[in-house]
C-alpha cells in the first residue's frame, strides 16, 4: 500500500516519498500485467508527486508500491512531450560512461558522484501496455539507469564506494536519531 496520501488542487492524489532505509527500497519490483484506468490514474499522480517533490525522476518503490513503473521528464515541466513513463522496463543497450553527481528524492540532501553509461536504450511499456524502444543520452541515460535501478531494489549509494556508502549510511542513522530524516 502506497505510503501517506494526500490531495492536491489539481485533483492528483500526491504521495508521500519513501526514504531510506524504507525495505520496499531494497526489494525488486512486481511485473505490472494489467493495464487500465486505474494504473493510467498512478501514472498521473506519480508525476505530479515527482513535480510536487521537486525530481526528474519516480519510481513507483519511491512512493511504497513494489512494481515496476517509473516515470521521468528532465525537463521538469517545461515540454510535456519530454514526459516519459516505462513500465517493466530493461535495458538493453549500453555505451559510454560518465560519472557525475547524483541524488535522491528517497535520499533527500545526500549527493554523491555515480559512474553510469552515457548512453542506453530501453525496452518498456508505455500506460496501454504497447512494447517500445526510447534512447537517451547524458541526463536522460543517467534518469533512466537510476530509475530502472529502483525498481531492482538498488539504490544510488549501493553504486558508491564501500566506504563513502557506511559513512552516508552512518549519517543517515544520526539523523533518524535525532528526529530529523
Amino acid at each position: 500500500m502506497a505510503k501517506n496520501v494526500k490531495k492536491s488542487e489539481s485533483k492528483a492524489t500526491i504521495y508521500e516519498i519513501v526514504k531510506y532505509p524504507d525495505p520496499v527500497l531494497a526489494k525488486k519490483g512486481e511485473p505490472i500485467t494489467v493495464f487500465d484506468k486505474k494504473l493510467k490514474t498512478l501514472v498521473d499522480d506519480m508525476f505530479e508527486s515527482m513535480y510536487e517533490a521537486q525530481g526528474i525522476g519516480l519510481a513507483a518503490p519511491q512512493i511504497g508500491l513494489s512494481q515496476r513503473l517509473t516515470v521521468i521528464d528532465v525537463s521538469f515541466k517545461k515540454d510535456p512531450e519530454q514526459r516519459i513513463v516505462l513500465i517493466n522496463p530493461e535495458i538493453i543497450e549500453r555505451e559510454g560512461e560518465q560519472y557525475e553527481e547524483e541524488g535522491c528524492l528517497s535520499l533527500p540532501d545526500i549527493r554523491d558522484k555515480v559512474k553510469r553509461a552515457s548512453w542506453v536504450k530501453v525496452r518498456a511499456q508505455d500506460a496501454d501496455g504497447k512494447w517500445f524502444e526510447i534512447e537517451g543520452d547524458e541526463l536522460l541515460a543517467r534518469a533512466f539507469q537510476h530509475e530502472i535501478d529502483h525498481l531492482d531494489g538498488v539504490l544510488f549509494i549501493d553504486r558508491i564506494s564501500r566506504l563513502k556508502k557506511e559513512m552516508t549510511v552512518r549519517r543517515i542513522k544520526k539523523l533518524i536519531k535525532n528526529g530529523e530524516w
